[in-house]
């Protein structure tokens, strides 16, 4: 006689049975609710609507806070049981203890989470082991009217019950679920997968039965086969809880102070109950909005992580978008990250985790060595669309030769369901276990928040050494980065950066935001470098508040807010702190340049004029005081006084102005009646920069169907529509030849002033747009008569070559690049570089480079970018390649113009006495840019970061300027290499290509 087949759907069934009957409700409780728009606090709690609800009835719309009160009382009849509360408010809630301070998070079960991954829902808080009945429960919750990923869940309370928790009947419920997910995910043929089979059917037949115990005895039927051990393994896996948590994303920036709350606090109460359970966290942004909001859940932190089983993770103050931060916030990112746990928790960080952001730039592994961070943990290269990253465990080896350890968890998540398929999919597609002998295992609710519930750690308990499993050990990861380097001469390497396949939509959606961080950084940069010069000739430096500016515009960096990803309400909120922030910055960098002006020795007679230079070299550039055209002079990072009074009027510049031209002494550009360009004619050289018959700065707009993170990589292959011009207005002001030209398109509207300046190859596109079209995209192309195989791109700290053919999937895949202030086509005798002061998203196909200006996608933000524009793009040939150009000083000069104050009326009464034509610091020899002047952290002194720019060996003299006592090789901790030798009041310094070199210099005033 045959088997009974053993059916798997049959199982799943009676797994279903048996968590239905592992909580036994006893009685309703009484539930109020005290309704607000926004969070208040504790001592705030019944200052809102009060409604008193019951199960199916509504409590809010989207958004909307509550502080619930939960009453009711155990029954005698539940006296020696095991008691919980079933609580679902259809929304995230947190419970607190008499305080206030949160206890435990709980989530909403209907919620978006990815469920082949797992429930999301937590509805079960623990009250008493064993009751003695008549024990009254009095409880107090903090909840918001939203699920994990901010959506509206009926606004309805679901449940709110006293419950008898039946602990054998729970133990089975996962005893029999690991199995299963283990016997599923076994081999077809598999000996072990049919004896478990057997033993989970057998437990099945026992339940249809009547047996008097049938729960003990079905445990004791699939006692043997948890009990099988695995033998010696060949592959180990370490497994830590996290909570990846977006700090804004589908929700605003205060809901995720309450996601971390929340999700704290659930940790904390599993350690509790599970003393293998090792949890981790990342972002000190987090842990600060924790240290201020709940000061008595901070010290309970504290002391898990000085226990060792909470591991405070990554090496920055947010995980942030590595595209487009620029270089400087990037350090500033490990430097405030770093800082905070050091001091906080005594710890140095080792390790970078940032698992969910849209790409890694190459310029990475040089800024981490140099800060003490040796490796790397990410999953996102998982999403790749044409190409499988072919690595989980490999050395990255960034733009200057750096490397650094890094690890994918071959389960490509970072919230694995710690189920038998989550074990079994990392030992089958773990791309290195050749090599290796560990892989990584990252387990929890993440995105949203609430981190590992029991069902995690039930799981995770019976699967440590379990036949058919590799081993699984709970443990720190820096544990396992320690053990995985163990192997290290074993490990490939990977050059360059780590571009992800998807997103690309990200280097453009959102442009405003984008807009304000390049403003923004651009004006810190000014700010500190005034301050700097301020600071040592005796002033104050503004430390207190740039550290809190520079921390807000840190966390305008994360992943989901710098590239564009996030709801409608973040980027209300963060435009309108950016205006705030951006004002105050030069409201600061004025009266630190105008501190300066004090000091200077001036002339008794005329207006005078104070011209500052942030960029280490000698400038010679029109600007603007007041309304008055200047030809200024200005040496390397200093300034130069002048007489308003005695400057010349503005005559005899070689200027030609019309509808259908622009000229100076050298280019000639000339428009077509549709207001492109098709010719551009470097006159000192004779050549013509577009490609014969080529129309350049076309405006064309493309259907654009995509949501904020995407757009459809087959774009180009479609006919894009036009902006039509309407009208067009050709003055010359000054220095400056313009073309005004207004386009329309939809109900766009677009206002473009093409200047060409006196002693300049450089056009400047100055937009002014007015954009409200929906699904559309706006993009600029410039065909140009070069010839390359590569296209030069501006990263932080250096430049990618990155390839202008299709030839393979790797390279159609980057259709879509990111660069920062320009892009160059070069050959060895010329060039063409497409600038900009905003801009991050470009296409390079062959001999056309397009930028991306503008999009509108509808998701998450249904008015993105619906709004008014201001950015500046611009074109500019040059003699030579990009390198002999200098293009990147150009880059500079775009984005860090010439800044300029009038003295003082006391100007020149003040103990500095400078002179009237100051440089602070000058680079003699090599194509070394001053990134950064900044007041040291820990010392009297200022930090001078510098790099190289060109991709080769420089030897240059740093002249310090500053009243000094000598300077030393600081890494970007600040902490000391070695000293220099003072040479004159210059230093020497020896640069490998793209490297990163920080000087202290040991003020003397």
């Amino acid at each position: 006689m045959p088997y009974t087949p053993i059916k798997v759907d049959t199982l799943k069934d009676t797994l279903e049975r048996i968590e239905k009957l592992i909580y036994t409700k006893v009685a309703p409780l009484t539930v109020t609710a005290f309704v607000t728009k926004e969070p208040v606090t504790f001592s705030e709690r019944m200052t809102g609507q009060r409604l008193d609800i019951q199960p199916g009835e509504k409590w809010g719309e989207l958004w909307d806070c509550a502080w619930f009160r939960f009453q009711g009382q155990i029954p005698h009849s539940a006296a020696g049981s095991k008691i919980v509360l079933l609580l679902d408010v259809n929304g995230e809630l947190c419970l607190v203890d008499e305080e206030g301070t949160p206890t435990q998070g709980l989530t909403n079960v209907n919620s978006e989470f990815d469920l082949s991954l797992g429930l999301p829902g937590k509805r079960v808080a623990h009250i008493a082991a064993s009751a003695s009945g008549g024990e009254v429960i009095d409880l107090w919750a903090d909840a918001g009217n939203n699920d994990l990923f901010g959506y509206y869940r009926s606004g309805k309370l679901k449940e709110a019950d006293i419950a008898i928790c039946n602990e054998e009947t729970r133990q089975l419920y996962y005893d029999y679920e690991v199995l299963l997910d283990l016997a599923v995910n076994l081999g077809d043929q598999s000996a072990r997968r049919a004896k478990i089979l057997q033993a989970l059917y057998d437990v099945h037949l026992l339940l249809k039965g009547v047996s008097e115990d049938p729960i003990a005895q079905a445990r004791r039927i699939l006692a043997p086969q948890l009990s099988k051990q695995g033998g010696d393994p060949t592959l180990t896996a370490t497994a830590i809880g996290h909570a990846h948590i977006d700090l804004a994303w589908l929700w605003p920036i205060r809901e995720t102070y309450r996601k971390g709350a929340r999700t704290f606090a659930t940790a904390l109460r599993m350690m509790e109950q599970y003393p293998d359970y090792v949890f981790g966290a990342s972002q000190p942004q987090l842990y600060e909005w924790i240290k201020q909001q709940h000061p008595k859940l901070y010290e309970q932190i504290k002391k898990r992580i000085a226990e060792g089983r909470w591991e405070v993770q990554g090496a920055m103050w947010v995980e942030p978008d590595s595209n487009i931060a620029g270089g400087e916030a990037l350090v500033r990112q490990i430097l405030y990250g770093k800082r905070f746990f050091r001091q906080e928790f005594g710890q140095d960080m080792k390790m970078l985790w940032v698992p969910d952001i849209f790409g890694y730039s190459a310029s990475l592994p040089q800024l981490l060595q140099k800060s003490g961070v040796e490796y790397v943990m990410t999953q996102k290269l998982s999403w790749n669309v044409h190409n499988d990253h072919p690595h989980h465990t490999f050395f990255w080896e960034g733009l200057d030769g750096s490397r650094v350890l890094t690890h994918l968890p071959p389960e490509d998540t970072y919230n694995g369901p710690a189920l038998p398929r989550s074990i079994l999919k990392a030992e089958r597609d773990y791309l290195d276990k050749n090599v290796s002998d560990h892989c990584f295992v990252v387990f929890g609710i993440g995105d949203g928040g609430g981190g590992p519930g029991e069902e995690h750690l039930e799981r995770l308990s019976r699967e440590q050494n379990l036949q058919g499993l590799i081993p699984v050990k709970q443990e720190p990861a820096l544990n396992f980065f320690e053990k995985l380097a163990n192997n290290k001469e074993r490990y490939k390497t990977w050059k360059g950066e780590l571009y992800l396949e998807k997103h690309q939509g990200t280097f453009t959606s959102q442009a405003r935001n984008k807009r304000y961080n390049r403003k923004i950084e651009k004006a810190l940069r000014e700010l500190e470098f005034a301050a700097s010069l301020n600071y040592a000739y005796g002033n104050e430096y503004p430390s207190e508040e740039l550290d809190v500016i520079w921390k807000e515009v840190l966390l305008y960096q994360f992943h989901d807010i710098l590239p564009g990803s996030s709801i409608k309400r973040v980027f209300d909120e963060s435009l309108a702190r950016y205006e705030i922030l951006l004002a105050r910055v030069n409201v600061l960098t004025q009266q630190a340049y105008q501190g300066l002006a004090s000091g200077i020795r001036t002339p008794e007679a005329g207006r005078q004029a104070v011209i500052f230079n942030s960029l280490p070299w000698e400038r010679s550039e029109w600007t603007r005081i007041q309304d008055q055209w200047v030809r200024a002079t200005v040496p390397s990072m200093g300034y130069q006084m002048i007489d308003t009074l005695a400057l010349p009027p503005v005559t005899s510049i070689e200027l030609k102005a019309a509808d259908d031209v622009l000229e100076n002494e050298l280019i000639k550009v000339t428009f077509g009646e549709n207001g492109s360009i098709r010719s551009i004619v470097d006159k000192v050289l004779g050549r013509e920069a577009l490609a014969a018959g080529g129309l350049a700065n076309v405006l064309s707009i493309y259907a654009d169907d995509g949501d904020a993170w995407d757009f459809p990589e087959d774009y180009a292959g479609s006919v894009p529509a036009k902006m039509a011009l309407t009208e067009s207005v050709a003055y010359v002001d000054g220095p400056q030849a313009v073309v005004k030209q207004i386009y329309h398109y939809g109900k766009s509207v677009l206002t473009q002033k093409i200047i060409l300046t006196a002693g300049s190859k450089r056009i400047d596109f100055d937009t002014d747009v007015d954009w409200q079209e929906d699904g559309k995209m706006l993009r600029a192309s410039f065909p140009v008569n070069v010839y390359a195989e590569q296209v030069n791109c501006e990263i932080q700290f250096g430049h990618l070559k990155r390839q202008t053919h299709r030839n393979t999937l790797w390279d159609y895949a980057k259709d879509e690049i990111c660069a920062h202030q320009w892009i160059d086509l070069s050959q060895p005798d010329f060039g063409v570089a497409l600038l900009n002061d905003c801009k991050y998203g470009y296409s390079v196909n062959r001999n056309v480079m397009d930028i991306n200006l503008l999009r509108s996608p509808s998701h998450p933000d249904p008015t993105c970018d619906r709004a008014r524009h201001q950015f500046v793009y611009a074109i500019l040939p040059h003699a030579g390649d990009f390198i002999q150009a200098e293009v990147f000083k150009e880059g500079y000069a775009m984005n860090s113009p010439l800044t300029s104050v009038l003295a003082s009326p006391e100007a020149g009464a003040k103990a500095n006495n400078l002179q009237e034509q100051y440089s602070s610091f000058e680079i003699e020899g090599g194509s070394v840019m001053i990134e950064a002047v900044k007041k040291a952290e820990d010392e009297d002194g200022v930090i001078v970061r510098l790099y190289e720019t060109s991709g080769g060996n420089a030897d240059i003299h740093l002249a310090v300027n500053l009243p000094n006592k000598g300077a030393a090789l600081v890494d970007l901790m600040e902490n000391t290499l070695e000293s220099l030798n003072d040479e004159g009041g210059k230093y020497k310094l020896s640069f490998a290509p793209f490297e990163i070199k920080s000087v202290l210099v040991r003020l003397s005033n």
